[in-house]
């Protein structure tokens, strides 16, 4: 959990119990393979900082206009389901 990694699960059947240890999957190299463009990376990397982007955000980390930061992040919504959105108006953010 220090290092940030997903909570592991644990099993118990009668032969055993077995504790399961998964690497954190959202990194550079899984996004791209996903086929999120540099900008989209960009934003999941802020989001596992931060917790959460709005559009607002978006636009300012990549420079870009209002338009293409909500084609992009409702792609990564949508699309690609690697982020969920929250809120509504003003309000919106994203966040994992």
């Amino acid at each position: 959990m220090e290092a940030g990694l997903p909570k592991p699960t644990f099993y118990y059947k009668t032969s055993g119990i077995w504790a399961v240890f998964q690497k954190d999957i959202l990194n550079e190299e899984y996004l791209q393979s996903l086929g999120l463009n540099g900008r989209q990376v960009k934003a999941v990397l802020f989001v596992k900082e931060k917790g959460k982007i709005t559009n607002k955000e978006y636009q300012r980390l990549n420079d870009i206009s209002n338009r293409t930061a909500t084609n992009e992040l409702t792609a990564l919504v949508s699309g690609f389901a690697v982020l969920k959105v929250s809120g509504a108006g003003a309000g919106t953010f994203y966040h994992l």
